[in-house]
């Protein structure tokens, strides 16, 4: 979103007030002007500035986390909305939440609403977040909205640590992997190579593939990271298409160990989403494309978009969840007595602190079944490629011998 720089005159006092303002086109940031009764002198959109700088922090959800719960405690102690945010702005350490905090008080001080407000910075506060505050501002409880969402966010954060632990693991351990293969191919076969030709011998056959693999490496080095490059960017233009985002998503939720980790976190992030929005007061509508959105899979998105159709066409939840065939039988039966009973929110929040459980349980084994896995694997690959260039001097000592 482009950052606007004005100037205008107080229609009262005649005060020259200077501003920016981040807005979809100018003629936001005029009406935004007019609105606050000021004469617009002028207004041109701010030149982007060309910086360098390394290791500058985002904003990460923690960030958001503990801006919430502040900003609950003190509407709750009594403080005024906008006294609220100018502490928040003041004391949080985040260069960039800061900006934003900044940008949230000139927009409710002009008279936007606090949903509006927030609504202007996708990349700092999601819909979810967004939709939750209107629902707080609309039913005079922001307060333990706030803090409803302080504890949602929260426990959103520790089940994507939770995942990106499982799959941090084995990227590391092949990563070493390969290192330590192309380290032997590169340095030491040729070693290896230079003094079985000073002998002139016939080399066995695992001797002469480890070779050529480690001439191939040296010689077409180029060839082989361009060709990992180009496929990259295909699996990554594929992705980026409806269908290739759809089957990609299908094939990790159904690949074996990962599916299972993936499928159950899925599970337990669409219910506790769901679960706050409806407690929150957002309408189940609302709540089931909010939830689509930040499914994190295409296929529970469309899972999830299906279903708010059938309901606005007078079904339930339950019965285009159960055609996705993502969502196991339990979770079936229990959304479908939430709606008969109306206690819906109840029973979501209830399976996704029982399904937060089955991620710790479903990570765990992923990564008990990994570590040998990865291990005998390393051991094979690097343990024969030994064995493959000592088998030569085997031979040598026999003939010695």
């Amino acid at each position: 979103m482009p950052l606007f720089e004005y100037t205008a005159k107080n229609n009262v006092n005649g005060q020259i007030l200077k501003g920016q303002m981040q807005a979809p086109s100018r003629d936001e940031v005029v009406n935004h002007i007019r609105k606050n009764r000021m004469i617009l002198v002028s207004i041109r959109e701010a030149p982007k500035q060309i910086t360098f700088s390394f290791g500058q922090p985002g904003i990460k959800t923690r960030d958001i986390v503990i801006f919430t719960r502040q900003f609950a405690t003190m509407i709750n102690s009594g403080l005024p909305l906008v006294q609220s945010l100018s502490i928040l702005a003041a004391q949080t350490e985040n260069k960039a939440l800061k900006e934003v905090t900044k940008q949230v008080v000139f927009d409710v001080e002009a008279g936007n609403t606090l949903a509006d407000a927030f609504s202007r910075h996708p990349k700092a506060f999601s819909g979810l977040f967004v939709n939750m505050v209107a629902a707080g501002e609309a039913g005079g409880i922001l307060d333990t909205i706030l803090l409803r969402l302080a504890t949602f966010l929260e426990k959103n954060d520790a089940l994507v640590r939770k995942v990106k632990s499982a799959m941090i693991y084995p990227g590391v351990i092949m990563s070493v992997a390969a290192i330590a293969i192309t380290v032997l191919l590169i340095f030491v076969i040729p070693v290896f190579q230079s003094m079985f030709a000073s002998v002139n011998m016939e080399l066995p056959l695992p001797t002469r593939v480890v070779i050529g693999l480690s001439e191939f490496l040296i010689g077409y080095w180029w060839a082989i990271l361009g060709v990992i490059g180009v496929l990259v960017f295909l699996t990554r233009a594929y992705y980026s298409t409806p269908d290739g985002h759809r089957n990609i998503d299908r094939m990790l939720i159904n690949s074996p160990v990962l599916g299972d980790v993936i499928r159950k976190s899925a599970v337990s992030r669409f219910t506790r989403t769901l679960g706050t929005l409806i407690s929150s007061g957002v309408s189940i509508l609302d709540g089931l494309e909010i939830t689509a959105k930040t499914a994190g899979n295409r296929v529970i998105h469309d899972a999830v978009m299906e279903s708010r159709a059938s309901i606005a066409g007078g079904e339930t939840i339950a019965a285009p969840l159960e055609r996705s065939k993502v969502f196991p039988p339990m979770v079936i039966s229990m959304i479908a007595v939430g709606e008969q009973t109306g206690g819906l929110d109840e029973m979501l929040s209830k399976i996704a602190d029982f399904y937060d459980e089955e991620v710790d349980v479903a990570v765990g084994a992923l990564l008990s079944l990994m570590e040998p896995v990865m291990i005998v694997v390393l051991g094979v690959v690097v343990g024969g490629m030994v064995v493959a260039m000592y088998l030569p001097i085997f031979d040598m000592m026999n003939a010695i011998q």
